[in-house]
Formats: C-alpha cells, sequence, structure tokens
C-alpha cells in the first residue's frame, strides 16, 4: 500500500462526492474487510457496497487483496490502495473566453485589489487569491494546485522573509520572490482600548478573550516564536485555540464582541473601525517557479504591480507601503 496517493482528476473527486463510497474507503483504509464485513460496520446492504466497490475499484481507490476459502464460500478482502490520499485539485468558475490564475497563501488586501483589478478587465486572465495561509500556499504552489503563492513567513536565525522557506520546500526548482507591498500587522481592540493591551504580555490577562489566526499562517508563526522568545505559554491566553483563516476575520470577531483583542493587518482594523496597536511591520511577497514566471498568462499581474494606479489604490490602504513592490529575487 502507498503512503499517500494523489486524487487530481475531476472524475475521481466525482466519485468521492458520494458519503457512501467515502465511509467505504476509510474503512479500507483501517483495515481489509469482505462486502459482508463492510456492510455489517456501515449498516449498507452487501449488494449497495458491491455497487460503490465497484466505482472505487475503478478509480484505483481499493483492489482485491486477497480471498479465503471459509465452508466452501469465497471471501474476498478489499484494502484501500493508500493510508491516506490527498485531493490535489482547485474548483474554479468557468468564465467564457477567459482564462485563470489560482494564487494561493496568506490573506492580504493587496492581493485582493489585484485579483478584482485583474478579474475586471475583460482583457486579462480571472485572477483568484485564496487565503489558505502562507506554508499551504507554499505546499500548493509544490503540489502544482496554483500559479502563484502569497506568503509573508519570517526566518528568526537569518533574519530574512519568505526566502529560507521558499529554498528549503522548492530546493531542486527556480524560483521568483516578487514583493507585492510592505504592510503593518497589530493588535485589533475595541475603539478606546477599555482593556488597556499594548502588547503581547497583556494578552495573559484574566478578562481578555483572544481569536488566533489557523496554524501554518505568517501571524500564528510570527506570533508562536514571539511567545517563545518571551516565555509566555500559550495556555496562558484564552482563545489561543480559536483560530480563523483572514485578517478580516479577526476583526470582525473584535467588532462583533466575540472577542476582545486578535493580531491583524492595520487595513482590516480600519475597515471594522476597530482601534490598532502596532506591532511590526513585514514583507509580502509573491512566489512564482521560474516556468509561471515566464508564462504569458502572469505577465498581466506582474505589469500591475508596476501600475500607478494599482499602487496608489494599495498605498490608500491603511498600513500599506508598495515602495519596495515589484521587486524580485531569484532563487536557483
Amino acid at each position: 500500500m502507498q503512503t499517500f496517493q494523489k486524487i487530481n482528476n475531476f472524475s475521481t473527486l466525482q466519485i468521492l462526492g458520494d458519503s457512501r463510497r467515502r465511509g467505504i474507503l476509510q474503512t479500507l483504509m483501517a483495515a481489509p474487510a469482505t462486502l459482508t464485513q463492510l456492510g455489517k460496520q456501515l449498516d449498507m446492504h452487501p449488494a449497495k457496497v458491491r455497487y460503490h466497490l465497484k466505482k472505487l475499484e475503478e478509480a484505483h481507490l481499493v483492489s482485491l487483496t486477497s480471498t479465503n476459502v471459509v465452508r466452501g464460500f469465497v471471501e474476498k478482502y478489499y484494502s484501500a490502495t493508500a493510508k491516506a490520499f490527498l485531493a490535489n485539485l482547485s474548483l474554479l468558475p468557468h468564465t467564457p473566453n477567459k482564462e485563470s490564475v489560482v494564487a494561493m497563501g496568506s490573506h492580504d488586501f493587496a492581493l485582493d485589489l489585484l485579483a478584482q483589478t485583474l478579474s475586471k478587465n475583460q482583457t486579462t486572465p480571472e485572477m483568484f487569491a485564496l487565503p489558505v495561509g502562507s506554508l499551504d500556499g507554499l505546499m500548493a504552489l509544490r503540489q502544482g494546485i496554483c500559479q502563484l503563492a502569497g506568503c509573508h513567513l519570517f526566518d528568526p536565525p537569518s533574519g530574512e522573509y519568505n526566502l529560507p522557506y521558499v529554498r528549503h520546500i522548492f530546493p531542486d526548482r527556480n524560483m521568483r520572490l516578487v514583493t507585492l507591498a510592505r504592510r503593518r500587522q497589530g493588535l485589533v481592540v475595541t475603539p478606546g482600548n477599555p482593556l488597556q493591551l499594548h502588547k503581547l504580555e497583556n494578552l495573559t490577562q484574566e478578562k481578555v478573550r483572544f481569536i488566533n489566526r489557523k496554524k501554518g499562517s505568517g501571524t500564528r508563526l510570527w506570533l508562536d516564536q514571539q511567545l517563545r522568545e518571551k516565555g509566555i505559554p500559550s495556555e496562558m491566553i484564552q482563545g489561543y485555540d480559536w483560530m480563523v483563516n483572514t485578517h478580516l476575520a479577526v476583526a470582525q470577531a473584535v467588532a462583533e464582541g466575540e472577542a476582545d483583542a486578535g493580531i491583524a493587518v492595520m487595513a482590516a482594523a480600519r475597515q471594522q473601525e476597530m482601534d490598532f496597536i502596532p506591532l511590526f511591520e513585514e514583507r509580502y511577497d509573491l512566489v512564482i517557479p521560474e516556468e509561471h514566471y515566464q508564462n504569458p498568462l502572469l505577465a498581466p499581474a506582474l505589469d500591475t504591480l508596476h501600475s500607478g494606479d494599482f499602487r496608489s489604490a494599495v498605498n490608500a490602504l491603511s498600513g500599506y507601503d508598495t515602495k519596495d513592490a515589484g521587486q524580485e529575487t531569484i532563487v536557483q
């Protein structure tokens, strides 16, 4: 049995769209089983099991692995073909006469603006910016799910943003880092900052309800590193395990009274009319494999980065600075 198997075609994804087939597959990933055993475990008639099992066999997700004769009857044992399956596929809307570019990575308002700018123009490809976190964006790029990844990963030993991570994840490929913007991050708090939260140490106060970013996001990695350096156990922060995907979700939780504080970019705080306590400034880069960088499909996005109108629009976002926008680093 393989350790893991990639699912990278739509027909296989369709087969797994049936919850009964997913149940059969997950049961066979745990241990081999016969039709009868599957029927009992899943409370399903053997004829139904046989039908769905055949579909899974045709997709090479399960296979017959052994037989056993008991009282003249042949028992067939089936197993999954892998210990785990990775769905390596993005499902996007079909826009006639427009090609698509997919960017995955950390949530960013400037990247959203870039996607909106391209999508509104009928002569340029449509861009989809999917917020999955910086590390997950790089892994998706490695797996070929997207053409570029947005990240802001700080490496304390080198003092560098993004470059050490790209070298580690793509040791065998030529890559480009293109700076999108610099931006400010800090504590999002309610107007007037009633709890007087000015630094990370204040988050350990008993009354403070915190909202966190998901693991693998650049913001979460920065915060975890800071707490280690300051000797602050995360268990002392109420709500540390409450995680959301975007900066805007953090600001919305504070605005709606569900949390007292969270870490997000300044633009998110201002959009929700919340107060903002700056903590650090960072560089946000677009990570692009060389083969995609040379592809004409990405040319409109790269050209837009150098556009005066686009830079002005990004600079109008609170806490953003485009002085380094378009600067490139080649990683070989």
